[in-house]
Formats: structure tokens, sequence, C-alpha cells
């Protein structure tokens, strides 16, 4: 059967570089493994060139990768591309896509001369791609355009299901602020709630539509998370980023205000995993939150950078992490989802799922607690953004939504950096008391 591929708007953001940029750089797509950057790379080539040239460096064979350990005469490495891979290239009207081109850092520093040369246009695939032995030893190309690859969003998710209608009907009711009313309001959670189990990962959805299974979409997701294992061995041997990333579902349940290291591992300290976090966070794996010091517009600039909690970059992988050591059939949550009797203790998973939304929308993710004046409690905004030059704190309901206390004293507090306040829960939309009350579904949206 041939592969499905799905409508990505990554796509768009493809072409710009072709039309306005591709004269001068290289387009770098960077992205988790099987998120989809091979296929989106080579489905723009089949469209958009007279030719293309696909080099797999996970799976090349010794004669071409020989071929980038001499690039003086480029007539020649030219030549013997075509030659071994029997396709013609045409200037100006070709494309050489290098896949996976962490695998051979050579490749990755002969773009700098391939551009310059300007016969042709590149695109280069590649996930961990600033660990040092992907990068020892070679001049990184100044002429890269890079663009970020994430899991399949909510809409993209619709389109693959063949639903071309309820993206437009969000965006409409986003636009006049009202309530999808209680039919439409509950079809739309179940589709969303469904996107929860499956993720955005196109495998797991592939499955899903071939099969209509939901186990089977499972055993799909379990092959792609021991996938990453596997890729956190390369960053760390000593499996310490493995049991960071294995622990995010513990972490996020226990309702922490920071990711506690010991849920990882017992006896680590802070300076070990601050040297593991810049490259897990380049496997695209992962989603951090820092601690915002002082909430507003440039919160990086005063971050915590040893305070942070981590969310999967899939919620549908996260649904599986969270019972990895056990079997699909113990897994709560599928059926307490499809149900819609999620507990509230299973939160987080809602969670997850918000900051994955706010990621693939461009934000830095961001949270901030302060302690009660009168007590012991600790108030939490779970996520804030920016927006022009004020901040929008965000509030994850799984259960009563009344209740947004530390909204409500945050508000109180910073009410001049404020612009819009949302509470995301899993009811309809309302506007109340200058609160927007959001359906989980419309995140992607705003």
């Amino acid at each position: 059967m041939e592969k499905q591929v799905f409508k990505r708007k990554i796509y768009d953001e493809i072409l710009e570089w072709k039309e306005n940029r591709s004269d001068k750089y290289a387009l770098l797509i960077k992205g988790a493994r099987r998120v989809g950057k091979s296929t989106i790379a080579e489905e723009f080539a089949k469209k958009e060139f007279k030719s293309y040239i696909m080099v797999d460096f996970a799976h090349t064979g010794k004669a071409i990768s020989n071929l980038f350990d001499d690039m003086y005469d480029l007539d020649f490495f030219f030549l013997q591309l075509q030659q071994l891979t029997g396709t013609r290239l045409y200037e100006k009207e070709s494309v050489i896509i290098f896949d996976e081109v962490q695998l051979l850092p050579k490749a990755r520093q002969a773009i700098k001369y391939l551009v310059a040369d300007g016969r042709y246009k590149y695109i280069e695939t590649g996930s961990l791609l600033s660990i040092k032995k992907n990068t020892k030893d070679i001049l990184i190309p100044s002429e890269e355009h890079k663009i970020s690859m994430y899991p399949m969003d909510f809409e993209e998710f619709l389109w693959a299901i063949g639903d071309e209608i309820s993206a437009d009907t969000i965006r409409m009711l986003i636009q006049k602020k009202k309530p999808a009313g209680n039919v439409m309001h509950r079809n739309l959670m179940r589709i969303f709630r469904l996107y929860m189990l499956i993720g955005g990962m196109p495998q797991a959805i592939e499955t899903y539509i071939e099969q209509n299974n939901l186990q089977a979409v499972d055993e799909t997701k379990r092959e792609i998370v021991d996938l990453y294992e596997e890729d956190f061995t390369k960053i760390d041997g000593a499996g310490l980023a493995g049991d960071i990333f294995d622990a995010i579902p513990a972490n996020l349940s226990g309702n922490a205000s920071r990711y506690v290291l010991a849920n990882a591992r017992e006896g680590i300290r802070s300076e070990q995993v601050r040297e593991l976090i810049p490259d897990m966070l380049s496997s695209f794996t992962v989603n951090i939150a820092y601690h915002a010091n002082n909430p507003r517009v440039g919160m990086s600039l005063e971050k915590d950078a040893g305070r942070y909690k981590l969310f999967t970059s899939d919620v549908g992988l996260f649904v599986t992490l969270a019972f990895k050591d056990k079997n699909y059939t113990e897994n709560v949550i599928y059926n307490k989802l499809l149900l819609d009797k999620l507990d509230s203790n299973l939160g987080y998973v809602y969670e997850n799922a918000v900051a994955q939304m706010l990621v693939a929308k461009g934000n830095n993710l961001f949270y901030y607690t302060m302690e009660s004046e009168t007590s012991n409690h600790l108030y939490e905004i779970d996520f804030l953004i920016s927006v022009g030059d004020k901040i929008c704190p965000i509030e994850v309901k799984s259960g009563n939504y009344r209740g947004h206390k530390s909204l409500d004293v945050f508000c109180d507090k910073f009410s001049s950096r404020v612009r819009d306040k949302y509470v995301v829960h899993t009811k309809d939309y309302k506007w109340e008391k200058g609160i927007h009350y959001l359906p989980v579904y419309m995140v992607p949206f705003l």
C-alpha cells in the first residue's frame, strides 16, 4: 500500500523558501523523528521541481557517502551523484534532499559550497542536530534557512480524517465570541478527545484511518516511543535522558511546581540534567515551560533556567508513555477519554495537549507561581504567552472551571500587564467578568 501523504501547513513555509530564499539558502527542516519531515520534503520536490534526488543518510550506501569526502570538483560530484541515483538534474529546476543530515555531518558542511555553486536547490531534514557528535569538527553553514516541524495539529488532524468543516466553524465561533451549543460542542469535544488519544504523529493517524482500532494505534505509538528511547542513548549513554523523558507523565500528575528530578532517577543533581536539556530539546521530542521570574513581555530574559516543567511534544505519545510499562488494556486514559469520564486527577493530559498547541503556534512556554500572603498555598498560572506589549495568562481546567483563584490573584497583582485572560476547559465557550472560558478545541485557533 502506498504511503499516505497528509496535508501539512508547513508546505506553505517551504514554498515561501523556494520563491524568496532558495538562491542564497538551503532549507533545513528540523523536527522529531517520524514527524513527517522526509515525507513533506519529498512531496514538495515532486510537485514543485522538474526532478529531485533524495539522499537518505540513514540508508545510503558508501558510494554516495564517500562523494562528500572531496567537494573540490563539483562538476564531478554532480556527475557521480546523477549516475549513482539514476536521476538527471536540471539547472535551476532540480532539488537535492539530504534526509537525516545529522548522520553525515560533512554533507551538512558541504551545503556552503553547494549553495554558492547555484546550480540546484537544497533541502535538509534532521533531528538531534546540535548534539556534539553531530557538529564535531565541521563548520556549520550559515547558508541555512531553518524551519521547525511539529506533530500534526488539530486542524491537520481534521483534514486527515476528512473533516473540512469543523476548523472554519471553530474560527467563526471565536471571532463572534459565541458558544457552539450543546450538540455541536459535544461533537467537537468528541473529535478533540480522539485527537488527544491518537496524537499528531502521521503514522499513528494513518493506523487509525486504516484500522479504526486504538490498540493498533497504541502499538504504533509504542514503536515511536521506543525509537525515541534509542535516540536518547545518543544524547546520553548512561540512560538519564531516557529516564527524564519517561518520567514526564509522573511529574505532571504530581502537580509539582517544577520538574522533580527524583521522579526520573534518585540521587541525580540539577547540574547533570542542565547539560542534557538543550540536547533533549534539539530532538523535538519534548516541550519545556520555564518559570517566569518576572511575568511580562520578554520573559525569556528573566526566566529561571533551573526551574521548569517538561511536556511531551505529542499528546498521543504522552497517553502511551503514561502507561508505557503496562498493557494497552490497562491504559485507563483511552476508555475515560472516549467516554468523556476523564477524572480531574488526569487533567495533566489536557495540560500537555495545551502546551503542544501553544508551541505549534510559535509560542515559547512560561508559567508562574506565587505564594499566598496569608497561607502556605501556592498559586500557579499554567501558561503565560505574550501578545504585543501585554501578556495573557492561561489556566487549564479539566474539572471545576468555576474555581480559578490563581488566575484571579495573578490578574489583580499584574493588572496593568494583562491583556486577555483564559480558562481552558471542557465546557462550551462563554465570556464572563472579563474572562474567556475556552473549550480546549478552540486553543489552536486563537
